[in-house]
């Protein structure tokens, strides 16, 4: 092979993977976007409520949101093995005990695709066909992809958290949150094509 054509090559590489990086960077904007900034719908009632495990802020929401009547079970998804319901209401001392009737836990998800087939399994078990998803913010397009297409007859309603510690507001200034935000978004990436139903 000719010189010229190896630097041909080689420049053919480059332009590939400057615009590989632009169209990511240009979809994490949009992705950003996506980022829910307020809960949008706070009153309809739904046949469950679903929390996704992973963050400090998600179960205490979950079950105030039980407490409040919002929905009629709630459905802790990705618990650690070994952890009850007792053991839940004691984390989260303000909750009332009364709530542990209404309370089922999923122990079989180590991860958002793990969290959507146990929670349809749960759904179907108990013919319920609405359900008030919480997970953090920057989370929620994902699960939403994933959770749309395992249950697609089910109602979701996105009742998304807002940990602190992420500053999606300020991101380009807090390096941490660029990195949690950028493995975000490649995830959802996949998620849209991978895996299926």
């Amino acid at each position: 092979m000719s010189r010229r054509r190896r630097t041909g090559g080689l420049r053919r590489l480059i332009n590939l993977l400057l615009l590989l990086a632009l169209l990511w960077a240009g979809g994490f904007v949009w992705f950003l976007g996506m980022i829910p900034k307020e809960v949008a719908d706070t009153t309809t009632h739904t046949d469950a409520i679903v929390v996704l495990t992973g963050g400090s802020e998600r179960l205490p929401v979950g079950l105030e949101l039980l407490a409040d009547h919002l929905g009629e079970r709630l459905f802790v998804s990705g618990v650690y093995s070994g952890v009850d319901v007792a053991t839940i209401l004691d984390l989260n001392a303000q909750a009332p005990t009364t709530l542990a009737c209404c309370i089922d836990l999923g122990h079989d998800a180590p991860h958002t695709v793990g969290n959507a087939r146990e929670t349809a399994i749960w759904m179907a078990a108990g013919k319920r066909d609405s359900l008030r998803l919480v997970t953090a913010n920057y989370h929620m397009p994902r699960a939403l992809v994933l959770f749309r297409r395992v249950m697609p007859d089910v109602t979701i309603i996105p009742h998304p958290v807002f940990p602190q510690t992420v500053r999606i507001g300020a991101w380009w200034r807090h390096p941490r949150t660029v990195v949690l935000l950028a493995d975000e978004y490649t995830k959802y990436l996949i998620s849209l094509v991978w895996p299926p139903a």
